[in-house]
Formats: C-alpha cells, structure tokens, sequence
C-alpha cells in the first residue's frame, strides 16, 4: 500500500467515524469533521497535508512499487 491509498482511506475513516460519534455520541464530533475537510480542501490548493508527512516518517511508500520498476 502507498501514501495516496492510506490517505483517502484514513481521511474517509475519520469522517465516517466522527459522523458515527456525532450521531450516537454527542454533535460537537461535527467539528472533527469539519477539521478533516478543511485540511482536505488546503491540501488541494497547497500540496502539502500533515497526514502525508507522517505516513512518510511511518515509511510509507509514496509510490506503488509497479510504477518505478523497468
């Protein structure tokens, strides 16, 4: 797995579980998903998302290992 696979799945994680958390636990969960979101968009518009710089430090691979082979 690689660094823009992890990324969509952990970003769609952490809405879908702060929208769980806000339904059966209390609304004040919405703001984790807006946070999310927000970092989403910024991301777009400047390239650079604090969850990429820590899959990296994890060792993440950034690309798939089939890209970079000859």
């Amino acid at each position: 797995m690689y660094i823009d696979r992890m990324l969509r799945i952990i970003a769609g994680s952490f809405i879908l579980i702060s929208l769980l958390l806000a339904n059966y636990h209390s609304i004040n969960w919405l703001w984790f998903t807006a946070f999310v979101g927000l970092n989403l968009l910024q991301s777009g518009f400047t390239n650079w998302c604090p969850m990429i710089t820590i899959l990296e430090k994890l060792g993440v691979p950034r690309f798939p290992e089939e890209c970079c082979r000859k």
